[in-house]
Parts: C-alpha cells; structure tokens; sequence
C-alpha cells in the first residue's frame, strides 16, 4: 500500500470514529515493541493506519513512550504523513480549554529521552533540518478543514514539550511564557523529530484540556480534564474525518 495516512492518538483519543479495521499488527522493531498494536485499516475508503501512543487500555506515562519504535513501525507500513493528536496546557490566554491548538513551532525541554535513531556508533548522524518541525503543507490542510468547520482555533502556536509526567509549576510556566509559547505538552518531542528523521510528515492537533499552571486560580485535576477530553475529542474527530478524507490511495 502507498500514500498511508497514520493517526498517533494521545490522552483522550484511543480509537477513530467510523474507522473500518483490516488488520491488528504486531510490529517487531529495532527498538523494542511500539507503545500498541498498530491498527490497519481504512476510513471512508482511505487507508489508515491508527496508533495509541499511551497503550491501549492508556498506560504509558509521556517520558516512557517508546517513541522510536512508534515511528520505525509506522515507516515500515508504509506510512507517509502523521497526524499526531495531543493533550496540552494552555499558557496564551486565548488557549482555553476546548480551544484547538495547529502549532507550527516547538521548544523541547524534554531531557531523558532519546531524541535520534542515530544513537549508537553504528549509524551517521541525521543532522535534519527542524527550521519547521510540523510540516507545513499538513498544517495548511488542518487549518483549511478547521475553518470549513468552524471550529474554536489556533492556527499557530508554539508547543512547550516538557518531561513530565507532572505537571509544571507556575514559575515555570512563566518560564515557558517568556520563551514564546502558546501551549504546553508532554509528547510532542521527540516524536516530531524521529517522523523528520524517517522522512514522514507530521503535524499535530494539540487540544487545550486546561489552563496552565498558575493561569487560574483552581487547582488543575484530572477530572476536570476528563470533562475537556470528552467533550473536545468531538471536535478532534471531526477534523480528522475531514482531513484523512482527502488523501487517497494513489
């Protein structure tokens, strides 16, 4: 198969809406098993390939994903652009929960993980160019595809990657503020970097599930960020059906 799409669900999204399933798929890598099976199959005749990036049922906390046996396994299906969907922080006062995030920027603050398959003295080194690390003509298409659906978004913004998995403090949040960020994650890196590497296009839906350490005055728990996720998911589906839509079997 060519011209697969894949789909990396995050916190909140462990399945697609309306997607017909072929194959579940085992995928031995070089860097150990990926964080689930990899579900093969197709969306409104598209093939897709859909991937829980926590595990399924969500156990993975964000600094132990294995991000690069994520990305080899979907390489090695074929697939030539990611969709990545991620729950984020809103730092920005106009990211409030609910509120979808199109970044076209990140700064990494991640520090234990391994950020390269070029990690041992038995590969070159990828000296990639990361000018842009969300591909551009993906972005455009969310961006396009948000606006025919009215949604409530952003289409640009820069992503805090941080390590986790707690949560930041409100110092650093300001930290954070101070560099230039709209939003704050825990995933995107270095997923973004290892898709550069393998030469696969990878944007990122990033849905705000709460404001940021320090941007209110109430405490940040998960269930008030389970309400969010069950209610924005909608949203994220919407725009994945609309997206994925476009992309066809070549």
């Amino acid at each position: 198969m060519k011209n697969i799409s894949a789909v990396i669900g995050g916190t909140g999204l462990s399945q697609l809406a309306g997607f017909q399933l072929k194959q579940t798929l085992s995928i031995d890598t070089p860097y150990g098993p990926p964080s689930s099976s990899v579900l093969l199959g197709e969306l409104n005749a598209v093939p897709i390939c859909f991937l829980a990036r926590h595990g399924n049922p969500h156990r993975i906390p964000p600094h132990r994903i294995n991000y690069r046996a994520n990305i080899w396994a979907l390489k090695s299906l074929g697939v030539e652009r990611i969709i990545a969907v991620n729950a984020v922080g809103g730092i920005d006062e106009r990211m409030g929960p609910g509120h979808l995030t199109i970044p076209d920027q990140l700064i990494d603050y991640t520090s234990r993980r391994v950020g390269s398959f070029c990690d041992d003295d038995t590969k070159m080194p990828m000296h990639i160019d990361f000018t842009y690390p969300f591909d551009e003509k993906l972005r455009q298409v969310l961006i396009c595809k948000a606006s025919d659906l009215k949604l409530d978004f952003s289409a640009a913004g820069i992503y805090a990657c941080t390590e986790g998995p707690r949560l930041e403090s409100a110092a650093e949040i300001n930290r954070l503020e101070r560099d230039g960020a709209a939003v704050v994650g825990m995933t995107a890196m270095p997923e973004a970097a290892l898709a550069r590497e393998k030469e696969i296009a990878y944007a990122s839906i990033s849905l705000v599930v709460n404001k940021a350490a320090g941007r209110s005055n109430e405490e940040i728990t998960m269930e008030d960020i389970e309400k969010v996720l069950a209610t924005g998911m909608g949203d994220v589906q919407q725009l994945l059906h609309a997206v994925l839509s476009t992309f066809s079997e070549a």
